[in-house]
């Protein structure tokens, strides 16, 4: 790793901080310095940094009524997420993934809209639980960078063989719920145990499972001790999965949980990842059959290459967009004009669409809009969209439904296993220092 250039950048902060004088007249060295705690690569992380994602979490964890874990606990577990989110943003950083001002700010608009706020009065809430804007808008930059990297490195190269599609029709057939299907409430712990660990490693991982299901069984609360011990993504979450259909679940979840009451913890369960508890936290059953809700689209599609950038698709796609909305204009006309997919040849109309039958990128904007509603440029891996829906409707699920629903749990299954896997592989080909205890 390039190693000269950390200590320049560590140096030139150090000057920087000493160097620099307050409006009111007090030098920098009156005031609290800023300080590295961790090397990820070719970047370093700050104290500032550390204490900012720190006041983040609290904030989340209170606002969920998860019991906070000690201190100590608490700072490691945000460090390392930190690292790891550092990690995968220089990842799609590297292979090209950008997230422009523009959509940045839609997404910050579409968060503020979904919690009935104005983006004033989102950012003005955000300031009174004493949250920095500005920081928060790019770890959500981030996020999207990470997303769409997840998207592309796992979640569109699983591949999903008829045969496995035909053996969960007969699987959920022979347990009778074709038409029904059990939700579990699930949380978890997840201890990773690095790729290639020795005997002792995977020892030592072993305990620190196994002493958290100490703590449990002793009355500790499950939620505290996952945001304390748990590698997951969602650990500060108190590992907390959500709902989700029997099918959703990953098999070794499932298998556990199946036989358990809820409110029960499962024994340590051992994966290729690592070391798993899981806690049954509510179950429930559903009497009626399932219906999906199918909607009818448009859409106009910009593909990028050498020649078209993904600025000039956006600016491409603004402009059609302008045109619908200064009236006059059919997008159907305009799909045929502009549009560089198959679908252009009937007006970019994509029939019927069913969830999980799109790119998740698509669906999210998709599912955004209300009929006769056109979306902002959209970003998928096949390039630039401009959508519009038309209608929506409620269908009963028949068998070629059943089949779309198959492979998206499938999907699914897989996706969660993968995906934890790939992070661990990345983590491991890392470079990584701690300097927390050092300063």
């Amino acid at each position: 790793m390039k190693r000269i250039g950390l200590f320049i950048v560590m140096a030139m902060c150090a000057i920087c901080a000493n160097a620099q004088t307050e409006d009111d007249g007090t030098r920098a060295s009156d005031v609290l310095l800023d300080r590295v705690v961790a090397l990820v690569n070719d970047s370093v992380i700050t104290q500032l940094e550390l204490d900012s994602e720190i006041n983040f979490a609290v904030v989340q964890l209170r606002s969920q009524g998860t019991p906070l874990p000690g201190p100590t606990t608490l700072r490691r577990q945000v460090l390392e997420r930190m690292i790891i989110s550092r990690i995968l943003e220089q990842e799609a950083s590297q292979t090209g993934i950008r997230v422009s001002d523009s959509q940045l700010n839609q997404a910050l608009e579409r968060m503020a809209s979904e919690n009935n706020f104005t983006r004033e009065q989102f950012q003005e809430a955000m300031l009174a639980d004493g949250l920095d804007f500005s920081r928060f808008r790019e770890k959500i930059r981030g996020e999207i960078q990470i997303a769409r990297l997840k998207e592309r490195e796992v979640d569109n190269k699983i591949n999903i063989s008829e045969a496995e599609i035909e053996n969960y029709i007969r699987s959920e057939e022979a347990k009778d719920i074709t038409e029904k299907d059990d939700e579990y409430l699930v949380a978890h712990i997840l201890v990773l145990v690095p790729e290639g660990a020795n005997a002792d490693e995977i020892r030592v991982k072993r305990e620190v499972a196994d002493d958290a299901i100490d703590r449990i069984k002793g009355g500790a609360d499950f939620r505290q001790v996952a945001a304390g011990v748990s590698d997951a993504g969602d650990a500060l979450e108190g590992g907390l999965l959500g709902w989700r259909t029997a099918s959703r679940l990953p098999e070794l979840f499932l298998d556990a949980v199946s036989g358990m009451r809820i409110g029960e913890v499962s024994v340590v369960l051992r994966s290729a990842n690592g070391f798993h508890i899981v806690k049954l936290v509510d179950k429930r059953g559903s009497d009626t059959p399932i219906i999906v809700q199918q909607t009818h689209a448009q859409h106009i599609l910009i593909r990028l290459n050498e020649i078209v950038s993904e600025d000039d698709a956006f600016q491409r796609l603004n402009g059609l967009k302008r045109r619908l909305e200064l009236g006059g204009e059919d997008f159907a006309e305009l799909a045929r004009q502009h549009s560089d997919d198959a679908s252009a040849a009937k007006g970019g109309d994509l029939g019927w669409l069913s969830p999980g039958e799109t790119v998740p990128e698509f669906e999210r904007a998709m599912d955004a809009l209300q009929p006769g509603q056109v979306s902002d440029p959209v970003r998928s891996p096949f390039g630039v969209h401009l959508i519009k829906v038309l209608e929506r409707r409620d269908e009963d699920l028949s068998e070629e439904r059943q089949r779309v629903m198959a492979r998206q749990a499938i999907r699914l299954r897989k996706a969660d296993a993968a995906y934890q896997d790939w992070v661990r592989q990345q983590r491991d080909k890392a470079y990584v220092e701690y300097r927390l205890e050092e300063n």
